[in-house]
């Protein structure tokens, strides 16, 4: 079925694109006015050539949930039918996946089940996290209110994954660069260099043979046994980390770590305190939000110390005391949550902790780029100096003996 790219107007003169699958034209605009708009341009998109590799198909984004879930939340709140909620949304969805798990949805919905229900059938799209809101969305009769509360919860959190790996981008991008030069220059420019010493005969200095040797040592088959080592032990490692213990005792060490270990911990917290605030407040009961809280949280000691806590709380205990028992939060995030806990405000302070930590978030991004970019540098510089200084050195020892 063709896609058609369509802008549209809303009543407040609002304009809105998007990308619809329809017969025509003429379908597309049926479509839109149906949802209360009105088009002012729809035009077929142009095919794309596309090679599929098998294992690479096409995946459901954050973005196209997000996305979804906002437009449902519209939807909802401006009093549509939940099955033509739907409809509209399968039909202008540009995610073939995406597109086929709506319409499941829809017929399970139509056959009777809950939508809650029908969410999760698909846990590879919609985690138990949107799962039980949703279910408690539907059983308060506000729907759309939880949905909102849903799409904006989605947008921090990848908000937030974008951060981190924005920190992470500068350093590998400039460690591959090094390599990919460092590389280059033992191959195929070092030996051009060897070749011509060996010509004038005599002992060379200690640095340029030294570059000389790992050159010869780069270029010969022990190389590629070092690098199938390199790949064996990486391979190793994932293996092992998928692992129970593994994952518990590399996650572990990760916290420790000197600069990324905070960071870490930051966004853990950041993660917990806003999953949590969210489904309190969406009307998720405590011990069914903790359990979800502490399977989504990537970390193995975070899950740990979620699942301590909420068997404790199973014996009468508040959430603040098993928290600080595990140490894994600090002293502040406990303090604010008993408090919360004290005055009954536990959702809103929950929420207040995540925008502290979000906020510390960009300031440990911020302040670990300004700490790499120099060192990324200098480490680049300092390699690529040393081989240059190392193959000028017999030149400069030639000059002064003539």
């Amino acid at each position: 079925m063709p896609v058609f790219r369509w802008e549209a107007k809303t009543g407040g003169g609002e304009v809105r694109k998007g990308e619809m699958e329809a017969q025509n034209a003429d379908a597309v605009s049926a479509a839109l006015r149906r949802q209360g708009l009105n088009p002012s341009r729809v035009k077929a998109k142009p095919r794309e050539i596309k090679i599929n590799i098998p294992g690479l198909g096409e995946k459901v984004k954050d973005k196209d949930i997000v996305i979804f879930t906002r437009q449902f939340a519209t939807m909802i709140d401006a009093g549509l039918p939940l099955i033509q909620c739907l409809e509209i949304l399968t039909e202008q969805a540009s995610n073939k996946v995406f597109g086929k798990a709506l319409e499941t949805i829809k017929n399970d919905v139509e056959g009777g089940a809950s939508y809650a229900e029908a969410l999760d059938k698909h846990p590879k799209i919609f985690d138990q996290l949107y799962v039980n809101m949703v279910h408690a969305g539907e059983t308060g009769g506000i729907l759309d209110t939880i949905l909102s509360r849903l799409s904006a919860y989605m947008e921090k959190a990848m908000s937030l994954k974008k951060k981190v790996k924005a920190a992470m981008v500068y350093p590998l991008v400039t460690l591959v660069v090094a390599i990919l030069v460092v590389t280059i220059l033992m191959i195929f420019v070092i030996p051009k260099f060897a070749d011509m010493f060996t010509g004038m005969g005599g002992q060379l200095p200690f640095m340029t043979q030294l570059v000389i040797d790992m050159s010869h040592f780069a270029a010969s088959w022990k190389m590629g046994i070092l690098v199938l080592i390199f790949f064996g032990i990486v391979f190793l490692l994932r293996r092992y980390y998928k692992t129970e213990g593994g994952q518990r005792r590399i996650d572990a060490l990760f916290l420790r770590l000197p600069v990324l270990g905070p960071l870490i911990r930051k966004v853990s917290v950041a993660k917990f305190t806003r999953t949590l605030g969210t489904m309190l407040s969406s009307g998720v009961p405590l011990l069914d939000a903790l359990e979800i809280c502490a399977k989504t949280s990537g970390n193995k000691v975070v899950e740990d110390a979620v699942f301590m806590t909420k068997d404790s709380i199973t014996e009468g205990k508040t959430i603040a005391e098993p928290l600080e028992e595990t140490g894994v939060f600090p002293p502040m995030v406990v303090q604010m949550i008993s408090v919360g806990e004290v005055t009954g405000a536990l959702d809103t302070m929950l929420s207040k902790i995540a925008d502290f930590y979000d906020d510390e978030v960009d300031t440990a991004v911020d302040a670990l780029t300004s700490l790499m970019e120099p060192m990324m540098m200098v480490l680049l510089g300092g390699v690529v100096g040393f081989v240059v200084i190392a193959m000028y050195l017999p030149i400069f020892k030639m000059a002064a003996l003539g």
